[in-house]
């Protein structure tokens, strides 16, 4: 698959995923050569009405890094011009970030380490929603969706540890929920949601899958593509998880 190209037409019927969205359509995932990234540039892929998938990751874009904001303002100003994008898919960030893993006691936290997660995870976030959200369509419906995990939620915090993960996917979901807000303003039928994916195996969740379900990543980004469809436009962020199932802040 080459990054950052057209999807080519296939012969056979192409399932129609996204139906609420103007036809044809564009989508641009970042992170997209990640186990879930790549999933969801196969399914935007072969959804019907899909004209182009547009990709951002260092393989398309050289030096790209969230801990770089001239390299994200970069590569939305190289990919502006294919848009504007009805989806926009951030499928970025990270668990184990220099093959260091969630912290599982407060006696096992240390400053770099945290601050790591947050680079990451909250602020790699903002700089995407700060330069990528000028992608979309200024009028229309159209959706900007990231994936989160439930973990970060405050509420459902029933087991503690995994400090610095939690805390900025927790912070990761503030930032979106203050960009839906504002954008709403000019952008009032733009749809955003923080997804929670489940437990997909991967080489990086590996060590954390025992006890827990898994999904494919197939699977996960069938079942998300399916719910954030059928989210209505409202001032707020939504969250959710792969089964359509809402997830509270």
């Amino acid at each position: 698959m080459n990054d950052s190209s057209s999807s080519t037409p296939s012969s056979t019927p192409r399932a129609q995923r996204l139906p609420s969205l103007s036809q044809p359509f564009k989508a641009l995932v970042l992170g997209s050569t990640g186990t879930l990234g790549s999933a969801f540039v196969q399914a935007l892929q072969d959804c019907e009405g899909c004209s182009q998938v547009v990709t951002v990751s260092r393989t398309s874009h050289a030096g790209f890094a969230l801990e770089s904001e001239e390299s994200i303002a970069q590569a939305a100003a190289e990919e502006k011009s294919k848009g504007p994008y009805s989806i926009i898919v951030d499928a970025t960030g990270a668990l184990t970030i220099d093959g260091k893993g969630p912290e599982k006691r407060l006696t096992a936290l240390n400053a770099a380490q945290l601050a790591r997660a947050f680079e990451i995870n909250a602020i790699g976030r903002a700089l995407i929603l700060k330069h990528f959200i000028e992608l979309l369509p200024r009028q229309g419906r159209c959706l900007f969706a990231v994936l989160s995990a439930r973990v970060g939620s405050l509420s459902d915090n029933k087991l503690g540890g995994w400090y610095g993960y939690r805390a900025s996917k927790a912070a990761g979901n503030m930032l979106l929920q203050t960009a839906a807000v504002e954008s709403h303003r000019t952008r009032p039928d733009a749809v955003f949601v923080a997804m929670q994916p489940g437990t997909v195996p991967s080489k990086l969740s590996a060590p954390f899958q025992s006890g827990h379900t898994t999904v494919s990543a197939t699977d996960a980004v069938a079942g998300l593509l399916k719910a954030i469809n059928e989210l209505e436009a409202r001032p707020q962020a939504w969250f959710i998880d792969y089964q359509g199932g809402l997830i509270d802040w």
